[in-house]
């Protein structure tokens, strides 16, 4: 049980050039790091200058995905739903906004809509690494397809095994083996990960 508990809290968001998320920790942070962060107090003077911003440039999605990103870092997963989806609707590729639109579904228990986003993000970008890795905690945690999120984090080591997100994979896919030997298949960390679905 140790095992799922520490993996519970590590679906990971992309948001490409932001120093720090609370449930989206970049390379530099540790996974046991960012699940005993506080949410960001949200910078209601950068919510006013980012509205402004749209408000005078109503095409500009870059402003609605920082906005959206001061809402995901502070939590507030309905209002960065409703930015990220603008964002989508101006530039709908963008797999980092998907994905991380995926991940605020996510976290409101909505797994099957995070799944859908997460394949939106795979089918502007078959190879992005942290869609891959979170369709993994999305299908063993949300939808407990212990088998799905192993085929798919097998996949990802594939393609980038020394990768930020191939070496989670690894070890997410060995605890998930250890816990549930069931699952079969070769260790995450030989030569041969196995096929992914």
């Amino acid at each position: 049980m140790g095992f799922l508990g520490f993996l519970v809290g590590w679906i990971v968001g992309s948001q490409q050039g932001r120093t720090a998320a609370p449930a989206a920790p970049g390379a530099a942070q540790t996974q046991a790091a960012a699940e005993t962060q506080a949410p960001k107090l949200l910078d209601q003077a950068a919510v006013q200058a980012l509205r402004n911003t749209i408000d005078r440039d109503p095409g500009n999605a870059t402003a609605r995905v920082q906005l959206a990103n001061l809402y995901y870092d502070s939590e507030m997963w309905n209002d960065a739903i409703k930015w990220y989806e603008e964002a989508l609707a101006i530039d709908p590729k963008k797999p980092d906004v998907s994905t991380d639109l995926g991940v605020c579904y996510y976290n409101l228990n909505q797994p099957d809509r995070a799944l859908e986003e997460f394949q939106r993000s795979l089918s502007v970008d078959p190879r992005h690494t942290r869609t891959m890795f979170n369709i993994g905690i999305v299908r063993a945690f949300g939808k407990q397809d212990l088998k799905g999120a192993a085929d798919m984090w097998m996949k990802l080591i594939a393609i980038a095994p020394d990768s930020v997100d191939g070496q989670n994979a690894k070890r997410a896919l060995d605890g998930l083996k250890s816990a549930h030997p069931e699952i079969g298949g070769g260790s995450a960390t030989g030569s041969n990960p196995g096929s992914g679905g």
